[in-house]
């Protein structure tokens, strides 16, 4: 009886001290990610596939474009995937938390007045961090590209992804790039790599991820029910930003609008309160659905309601988190079928040429104005990969040159 303590006590700390380790690796991730949600794939490839190691290139890919595939933040689920992968269901909540709180807590700090935004230094500081993200997309394409489109055929996968994204600009083109890239696969790469797939080891069983599809639905269809019933303000908070996070494809920028018409049409907030918001998550790391958090802020100042950022953020998030939780343990079963294993090799292709398209359109082209820009984004690029430099040197070194360079 004792032995079996011991060792429980030990599997016990075990669990506990990687989920301590995967909190503070995401923790630094939260306080440095800047760029929106296609830059955050690149901070975490280099932090946990290059540097840590936790997962390789490949699997990586997988992770992402099934998250990419699924509605919810692309991002954040992917993060929520490694922590689980990494530290078990108790590191999954620790990525999520530590990636997520600390743009939360700046939102929120905003929205009651606690935080400006404006003026040349901030401009010029916001200008050096999109440049940074400019930097991080450049390094993630490069190295993804290597690895996941080695061949000809694979290339051209990516070429195709980079023309379908480019002239379906939404969320409906990310989607059907990837749906076509895993069609391309499985016609085109069954060869290529043919029995190299890894374990991907999912630490909660199929009935779990069932419950938690169940749970998804079951809260899509009862909440608005429950909304209409109940007459509660926090019911019908939930409910809004529920069903924003459940029926979005392709990260924040995407849920804007439908935010908007849960928020502003139905008259809770003012448009400029909105706008002001989206424009302060703009310049914090983490990512963009952490806006939630101060819709709910901002709400909770009209209303009385000390608890309605922790519920509008909470209830953004959940839908993405319950949906990649259901499907990680059937994808384990369904990923070592060899037409699968060809399809996610199309669609790990697909991923680079999303990726690729997003490098230009938005992240370039809204941050490289001139040539000086070019020439502190190429410093950047380098620094990442030939120097090896960790990203968050790049992250202080880039805005403190804009302001130099500004202000000369």
């Amino acid at each position: 009886m004792a032995s079996e303590q011991r060792v429980s006590m030990t599997v016990r700390n075990s669990s506990a001290s990687r989920a301590g380790e995967v909190f503070t690796t995401f923790l630094k991730l939260g306080l440095t990610s800047f760029g929106g949600p296609i830059a955050h794939l690149g901070y975490f490839r280099d932090e946990l596939v290059m540097r840590r190691k936790w997962i390789d290139e490949a699997r990586y890919g997988e992770i992402v474009a099934l998250c990419q595939f699924l509605p919810g933040p692309a991002s954040s689920q992917v993060g929520f995937c490694m922590g689980l992968l990494c530290g078990g269901p108790l590191g999954a909540l620790a990525a999520w938390a530590a990636f997520t709180l600390p743009s939360a807590i700046l939102l929120v700090l905003f929205a009651y007045g606690a935080a400006s935004a404006g003026g040349p230094v901030e401009a010029a500081i916001l200008h050096g961090l999109k440049l940074v993200a400019v930097a991080v997309v450049a390094q993630a394409v490069f190295g993804m590209a290597r690895s996941l489109t080695p061949d000809r055929t694979r290339a051209g996968i990516a070429l195709v992804a980079v023309f379908i994204v480019t002239f379906l600009a939404s969320a409906i083109g990310q989607v059907a790039a990837i749906a076509v890239g895993a069609v391309a696969g499985l016609i085109l790469c069954r060869r290529a790599g043919a029995g190299q797939v890894g374990h991907l080891s999912v630490p909660i069983s199929r009935r779990f991820g069932a419950g938690c599809l169940v749970v998804f639905f079951a809260l899509l269809v009862v909440m608005p029910l429950w909304a209409s019933a109940s007459g509660s303000a926090d019911v019908h908070l939930f409910d809004a930003f529920y069903r924003s996070g459940a029926l979005v494809f392709g990260g924040g920028h995407v849920v804007l609008p439908l935010l908007k018409a849960e928020i502003v049409d139905k008259g809770w907030l003012s448009n400029d309160v909105f706008l002001a918001g989206y424009g302060a998550a703009q310049a914090v790391p983490g990512p963009l659905f952490t806006f939630a958090a101060y819709l709910g802020a901002a709400i909770g100042q009209v209303t009385g309601d000390l608890a309605s950022a922790a519920v509008a953020l909470i209830a953004i998030f959940l839908p993405g988190l319950l949906l990649v939780t259901g499907v990680l343990p059937f994808w384990e079963v369904v990923r070592r079928r060899e037409d699968a294993q060809a399809a996610m090799r199309g669609a790990n292709a697909a991923v680079v040429g999303i990726l690729g398209a997003a490098l230009y359109y938005p992240v370039w082209t809204s941050a490289v104005l001139s040539p000086t820009d070019f020439v502190l984004v190429l410093a950047g690029f380098l620094g990442l990969t030939m120097w090896k430099l960790p990203p968050w040197i790049i992250v202080i070194a880039l805005p403190l040159a804009v302001l130099g360079i500004d202000f000369i």
